[in-house]
């Protein structure tokens, strides 16, 4: 598996191999609670979700957090979605996917804002890790774009991957601005954070299950 025309796929964790959409939102209306915020519904996480994520906030809030707010709802989020996320599993046919794009001889890496050393036990803990030539999870501050991580992550596998020859599989805009911005390509999957239109104005491929989503990489891979 290298550079010799494999094509290569960037997995997103969160909303995409990972189902955790209810974690998440289930994580985030605690948290709001202990804030004494109103509860949110998945439409309209969806419809207002973006990153910075100090900016979801602000679609919220009607004004940017403080920085001291931001630390309270950061800190009760990621609580409480280490006890929300015991309920999820991956996303339908994920593991069968991945082990059917390595056998076909391409390879494949997952990159995830979670925090890395959270990261790394939940995916062994699927038994799906050797899928993969690296894992990556964010390291430093949380809320953040991925594109400074994707430039990092890309680099780790300089003498494996060619950029032209990547597609990163997420399920946020911002999964395409990070793909963008190391000259790879982008398909956004409908069953994570963003809904359809949102995601759709990336110009990018959006699709439905990952099964398309594969698809879509091996087409635009070519």
């Amino acid at each position: 598996m290298g550079k010799q025309g494999n094509a290569h796929i960037v997995w997103d964790w969160n909303g995409t191999l990972f189902h955790d959409i209810d974690a998440i939102i289930g994580a985030t209306n605690a948290a709001f609670a202990e804030l004494g915020l109103e509860p949110i519904t998945l439409e309209t996480y969806r419809a207002l979700y973006c990153v910075p994520v100090p900016r979801f906030y602000e679609r919220l809030l009607g004004r940017l957090p403080t920085e001291a707010e931001w630390d309270v709802m950061d800190g009760a989020f990621h609580r409480h979605y280490t006890e929300w996320r015991t309920r999820c599993g991956l996303t339908e046919g994920a593991a069968d996917l991945l082990a059917g794009w390595r056998s076909a001889g391409n390879s494949q890496s997952l990159l995830s804002m979670y925090g890395h050393e959270e990261l790394l036990p939940l995916v062994r803990g699927f038994g799906i890790e050797s899928h993969f030539l690296r894992i990556d999870g964010r390291t430093g501050p949380s809320g953040g774009s991925k594109a400074a991580h994707m430039v990092r992550h890309l680099k780790s596998l300089d003498e494996l991957v060619a950029p032209e020859r990547t597609v990163v599989i997420g399920d946020a805009v911002d999964d395409a601005l990070a793909a963008r911005h190391v000259g790879a390509r982008a398909v956004l999957y409908t069953g994570g954070s963003h809904g359809p239109a949102s995601l759709r104005e990336a110009g990018v491929p959006v699709v439905d299950t990952l099964a398309e989503a594969v698809e879509e990489a091996h087409r635009i891979a070519a």
